[in-house]
């Protein structure tokens, strides 16, 4: 059984340019990113998917840095970006998760590849109903799903986001094309904000890490924000996937 992770990872970015570079405590995002989903036990190889945009050897020496592969591929269609960079690989399961969640935390990954695993489903994801903060995105696809959605995937917005076309036709919205589970929390943490795709949010994470450092779980920076509620008043103006449209940005 072959599990990889693969994170997207991009400098363009409408929003906040540049954003995977910035500095907390002397490490870019993208550093404490990789360090955070290497503690993944389940997982035998994390892949950075970039893009061939002017700068993204940034991207590629952080990765190398980090003990972690790479691949560079399309800009605006990330699905076969995603593909590509797993293909070279051959798993049985892939991992996506995304650099815009610096804090993304190894357990949360290793309950969703548990899961799907263990239920042999095609697909599961956290973000379907979402009930985790904000930033704690995973989604585990079953390579020969992930190959079928690729072959047949034709719309804009199933190109640009790597998944719709699988959560969309899955059991778990009404679907039959993938088997599919919902990964819910027992408690519902989806109005914490710990992504980053603006300054605001940017500030916050800063303010997370200099506090309580890189190596807490989800729950201990929840717990710092209850002890500091000023500090989400930073970045609580903004949706949950804002960038999610057709046409707008994708989530790297």
């Amino acid at each position: 059984m072959k599990i990889i992770a693969i994170t997207q990872a991009r400098i363009g970015s409408s929003r906040l340019p540049g954003k995977v570079l910035k500095l907390v405590n002397g490490k870019s995002l993208l550093q404490i990113h990789l360090e955070r989903a290497h503690r993944c036990k389940n997982i035998s190889e994390l892949i950075v998917a970039t893009t061939l945009e002017e700068g993204s050897d940034a991207i590629v020496d952080i990765a190398k840095q980090c003990h972690c592969s790479f691949y560079k591929g399309s800009t605006n269609d990330v699905l076969d970006r995603f593909y590509q960079a797993a293909k070279q690989h051959q798993p049985d399961f892939v991992v996506r998760i995304t650099s815009d969640c610096p804090l993304i935390d190894h357990e949360v990954m290793s309950i969703a590849i548990n899961t799907c695993v263990n239920e042999n489903l095609d697909y599961v994801s956290n973000t379907l109903n979402p009930t985790w903060p904000d930033g704690m995105d995973v989604e585990v696809i079953k390579f020969s799903a992930l190959e079928k959605a690729w072959k047949e995937a034709s719309d804009l917005s199933d190109r640009e986001h790597v998944t719709p076309y699988i959560w969309r036709n899955s059991t778990a919205k009404g679907g039959y094309l993938f088997t599919s589970k919902s990964l819910e929390n027992k408690s519902d943490f989806s109005n914490y904000r710990l992504t980053v795709d603006y300054e605001s949010d940017y500030l916050l994470i800063e303010k997370l890490i200099a506090n309580g450092g890189t190596a807490l779980d989800f729950m201990g920076y929840i717990n710092l924000l209850n002890h500091n509620q000023e500090w989400s008043q930073l970045n609580n103006s903004h949706q949950r996937n804002e960038g999610f449209t057709p046409t707008n940005e994708q989530a790297d």
